[in-house]
């Protein structure tokens, strides 16, 4: 299987478990990584038989921006519904990273998944 991988989004967005993190926006760090089949795509040259990953970062940093939840986790949940929203995808990875939040370190959290609709009409 082919990747289309896509490191370094970068979003604000208000996600935290304390209130205070949530009372501002801050910033958060996403990589997506993608099994797909890019045959197609390497034939033909035409962008709709790829993943169009510039509408992808756009609707990253949408998610990121419009929600609110405590964990990390449960947005990383939320882009990679997006992702699986393309039944061409077969599997897909994210990470989501959160760096600022404690001094010297950044919490990221990873989630990897099949997708449930992969070869959907």
């Amino acid at each position: 299987m082919d990747r289309v991988s896509l490191r370094g989004v970068r979003a604000s967005g208000r996600h935290g478990v304390e209130a205070s993190e949530r009372a501002a926006e801050q910033p958060f760090e996403i990589d997506v990584s993608i099994e797909i089949d890019l045959r197609a795509a390497q034939s033909s040259d035409a962008l709709a038989d790829t993943l169009d990953y510039a509408a992808l970062q756009a609707r990253i940093v949408e998610i990121v921006a419009t929600t609110s939840y405590a964990l990390l986790e449960r947005l990383a949940g939320d882009i990679l519904q997006a992702v699986f929203a393309d039944a061409r995808v077969a599997r897909a990875s994210v990470s989501v990273a959160k760096p600022g939040l404690l001094q010297g370190a950044t919490p990221s959290i990873a989630l990897e998944r099949a997708n449930p609709g992969y070869g959907a009409p």
